[in-house]
C-alpha cells in the first residue's frame, strides 16, 4: 500500500516529530518520508482530513466477537472491520466462543480467519479446558500457535491450587495468566452493585467484596509463585488500593479497567436498561473517582472497551435474566477523550501492548506503518447509527462523546477509503 498523508499532527512521544504537523509518506507498508511538505510525483492516493492527528496504533486487551459458534452476535471479519474503524490496530480476542478456544487448532483457526484484515487479532487462550475451571488447557501448545495470554473470560478460577499451578507452569515460557476477580459464593445471584440503589430498585446486589476478596487471594498466590498475573476489569476503590500495594512489593501484576466503569455508575440503572447490565457491575461515584486516579498514577495499567456483542434476544428481556455485556469499540476513543486529555487518552489506548508482548511501532522513517488516524476535536451524541457491530447492545447510546476516529493504517492496508 502506498499513500501520502497530508498535514497530520503526530502524537508519539518516541518520535522526533511529536506534536508536530507533518506530511507522512507510506510506501509498501513502511514510512519512507516525514517532512513539513512532501510532493507526490508518483501520484499516490492522498489522505487529507480535517484536524488530522496520528498516533501509534491502539490496542484493546479484551474483545469478544462470537465466531466460532455465536456468529449471530458477531463474526471475526466484521468485528475486525469495526475495530479498524474504531482506531484499533490490535485487539486481544477472548476465548468465549463455541467451542472455547482451548487448543492449538482453535488458536490457529481464529488467527487464520483474520489473516487478511488491517487489524491484528491476538487470541487469548482459555486457561482451563472448556473454560470449566477444572483442568488446565494446553497452554504451551496455544502459546506456540499464537496465543498472547490465558484466561477464562468472565469466569473466576475457584480452585486456588489450579491458579497456583497455572502461574507456576506458565512462568516457564513467560506466559501471562488472567484471573477474573469474582468470588462466586459472595457474588451469589447479584445482578448489579450492592448498594442503596440496588435496594431501591429491588434488584439483587453484587457486593464489591466479591471482587476484592478474589484479588486478595490471587495476590497471595502470585507472591507465592512468582508468576505473571493480569487481573482484567477491576471496578472498586479497594481493588485499586490492593493493586497499588502489590506493585510496591514489585509483584509481576497488571490490571485493566473497562471504559464504561469510568463513566457510568449504578444510578444509571434506574430505567432497568439491560444495556447497562455488565460484569463487573457499574459501581459508585467514589469507585469511579478511584479508578480514574488509578489510571493517572499508573496503578491501573490499561483501559479496555471490554467489547462484548450480545444478541437482542438475550438483552431485550427482564433485567435479572439478561446477559451481561456491552459494545465498546466504537465509543472507546470518544469516551476516553471526554474524560482525559487527548494525550492521556492516546497513551491509555496504546499502553497495554508491552504487557502482552506486542510490538508498538513508533512513527519514524523506516518503521512499519502501524498507526491510528483521528480528530480529537468536536463532540457528538453517540447514536445507534454509529454502531457498526452486528449486535447493538451499547450502553453509550445517548452519551456525549468527544472527537472522532478516521481509521487505521496497518498490515500494509488501510481502513480509510482512498
Amino acid at each position: 500500500m502506498n499513500v501520502l498523508i497530508k498535514s497530520a499532527t503526530i502524537l508519539d512521544a518516541s518520535s522526533d516529530f511529536h506534536t508536530q504537523t507533518q506530511d507522512i509518506l507510506v510506501e509498501n507498508g513502511f514510512i519512507t518520508q516525514i517532512a513539513k511538505t512532501l510532493k507526490n510525483p508518483n501520484k499516490y492516493p492522498v489522505i487529507e482530513l480535517e484536524n488530522l492527528h496520528v498516533s501509534k496504533g491502539w490496542f484493546d486487551s479484551s474483545v469478544s466477537f462470537g465466531e466460532p459458534g455465536y456468529e449471530e452476535r458477531e463474526t471475526i471479519a466484521n468485528g475486525l472491520k469495526v475495530a479498524a474503524s474504531s482506531g484499533f490496530t490490535d485487539i486481544a480476542l477472548n476465548a468465549n466462543t463455541n467451542p472455547v478456544l482451548d487448543s492449538h487448532a482453535d488458536i490457529a483457526f481464529v488467527i487464520s480467519k483474520a489473516s487478511d484484515a488491517a487489524t491484528n487479532l491476538h487470541p487469548i487462550g482459555a486457561l482451563t479446558k472448556g473454560s470449566e475451571g477444572v483442568d488446565l488447557a494446553e497452554l504451551f501448545d496455544m502459546k506456540t500457535a499464537g496465543s498472547i495470554a490465558f484466561g477464562d473470560y468472565k469466569k473466576p478460577i475457584e480452585n486456588p491450587n489450579l491458579l497456583k499451578i497455572a502461574l507456576q507452569y506458565a512462568a516457564n515460557f513467560d506466559g501471562l495468566v488472567h484471573s477474573f476477580p469474582h468470588e462466586p459464593k459472595i457474588a451469589a445471584k447479584g445482578v448489579m452493585n450492592e448498594n442503596v440503589t440496588s435496594t431501591r430498585l429491588g434488584l439483587k446486589g453484587l457486593p464489591a467484596l466479591a471482587e476484592e476478596l478474589q484479588i486478595v487471594r490471587d495476590l497471595f498466590l502470585l507472591e507465592y509463585t512468582g508468576g505473571k498475573l493480569h487481573i482484567p476489569t477491576i471496578s472498586t476503590k479497594k481493588s485499586v488500593e490492593l493493586i497499588r500495594e502489590a506493585k510496591t512489593k514489585k509483584l509481576d501484576i497488571s490490571c485493566s479497567v473497562a471504559i464504561h466503569n469510568l463513566l457510568f455508575t449504578d444510578e444509571n440503572l434506574t430505567d432497568f436498561d439491560t444495556n447497562f447490565k455488565v460484569n463487573p457491575p457499574l459501581r459508585t461515584d467514589s469507585d469511579l473517582e478511584a479508578l480514574i486516579n488509578g489510571l493517572k498514577d499508573g496503578t491501573i495499567d490499561m483501559v479496555t472497551s471490554d467489547h462484548n456483542p450480545i444478541d437482542v434476544e438475550d438483552k431485550k428481556i427482564e433485567f435479572e435474566y439478561a446477559k451481561n455485556g456491552t459494545l465498546g469499540l466504537e465509543s472507546a476513543f470518544g469516551a476516553l477523550n471526554s474524560l482525559f486529555t487527548t494525550k492521556k487518552a492516546v497513551q491509555l489506548l496504546t499502553k497495554g501492548k508491552q504487557r502482552f508482548g506486542l510490538k508498538n511501532e513508533s512513527i519514524k522513517v523506516g518503521y512499519t506503518a502501524q498507526f491510528t488516524l483521528f480528530n480529537p476535536s468536536g463532540s457528538s451524541i453517540f447514536e445507534v447509527k454509529n454502531l457498526l457491530s452486528k449486535s447493538k447492545n451499547s450502553l453509550f447510546i445517548g452519551t456525549k462523546l468527544k472527537g472522532s476516529v478516521y481509521g487505521i493504517i496497518a498490515n500494509n492496508k488501510t481502513s480509510i477509503a482512498l
